[in-house]
């Protein structure tokens, strides 16, 4: 009988709870048309119906330099949360096409390394599931290998009429390639130099058929490095990003010892994870709960952004 008892208590319907949480949706749908139309403002006058490489190379120069780059991400962040909150409410639909196209621009400009974390975040499931109900196929053709390979497409290529378009897309391909490998140690190094050379034709030191030339040898040097490198397993990707974001939070205040954090987070987010755990309430709420204890344990439980940001690379690579 006790157990019954028990039972009834935890089902009890809880009122006030309900209609705290029905408010709370409600003012964050409020906020939606702001915070989209703040994102929206970047990108005044770019044609949002145009695909592939020119749409995301026209959207991406109204984000010339790193610090509009961050603004931007910090009110995409902002607008993510907020749509990750409320979805699946059906005031979202009327969002959803600016919404997608925000969120491939995100992704697209993303530094290819591990820098500024805070702002540049893993996107969440209600997104992803979002864009993947409407990916083009074509919409983004990557031939970095045919590029590299080929002495005469090679050549075509650096004697394009206007390099400096040539040189965005091929940025943009190197970018993505370098994103898929961003937790792989071994790709640390062409992610940064990436970054640097981005960097330096930004301030005018590299002109455009240099800097083209420059990425093509980056191109070459990723496809390599593609192909010699033995694929790294789920888990020690996992490892890798979390001690990345470890580092990051590391101050004087809080001098963590950063590996052994990662290691008992990854000893016992194994220890209780269970195929598909991702997909199912009881899971989700088992690694929650793991992850708070050993956060707890280092007294960085109170930092919300890093709970979601670790529980985030746990839910992808565990």
């Amino acid at each position: 009988l006790g157990v019954f008892n028990d039972v009834a208590q935890a089902i009890q319907f809880d009122e006030e709870g309900i209609t705290r949480v029905v408010t709370n949706i409600a003012e964050l749908k409020a906020k939606l048309p702001e915070a989209m139309q703040k994102c929206l403002a970047y990108f005044e006058g770019v044609d949002r119906t145009l695909t592939g490489y020119e749409g995301l190379i026209a959207a991406q120069e109204c984000l010339p330099n790193n610090e509009t780059r961050d603004a931007f991400a910090a009110d995409y962040s902002y607008l993510s949360r907020l749509w990750e909150a409320i979805s699946p409410d059906p005031v979202l639909r009327d969002h959803e096409t600016d919404y997608r196209w925000l969120t491939q621009v995100y992704e697209s400009v993303k530094p290819s390394t591990g820098t500024g974390k805070l702002l540049w975040h893993a996107l969440g499931p209600k997104t992803i599931e979002l864009i993947h109900e409407h990916v083009h196929v074509d919409a983004v053709r990557d031939d970095l290998e045919t590029l590299v390979l080929d002495a005469d497409l090679l050549e075509a290529v650096l004697g394009a009429p206007d390099p400096d378009k040539k040189a965005k897309e091929i940025e943009i391909k190197v970018a993505r390639r370098l994103r898929k490998q961003m937790h792989d140690p071994r790709f640390k190094a062409l992610g940064e130099r990436l970054e640097e050379l981005k960097q330096r034709h930004e301030q005018g030191l590299l002109v455009s058929i240099d800097f083209l030339k420059a990425l093509l040898e980056l191109a070459r040097d990723v496809v390599e490095a593609e192909r010699s490198a033995e694929p790294l397993a789920d888990e020690e990707r996992g490892k890798a990003a979390l001690t990345e974001l470890f580092e990051e939070a590391k101050n004087d205040k809080t001098p963590i010892m950063v590996e052994r954090v990662v290691n008992d987070i990854d000893e016992i987010v194994r220890y209780v994870r269970f195929d598909g755990w991702q997909n199912t309430h009881a899971g989700e709420r088992e690694v929650k709960l793991a992850l708070r204890k050993t956060l707890f344990k280092y007294k960085l439980h109170q930092d919300q952004e890093l709970f979601d940001r670790a529980y985030g690379y746990i839910r992808q690579y565990y």
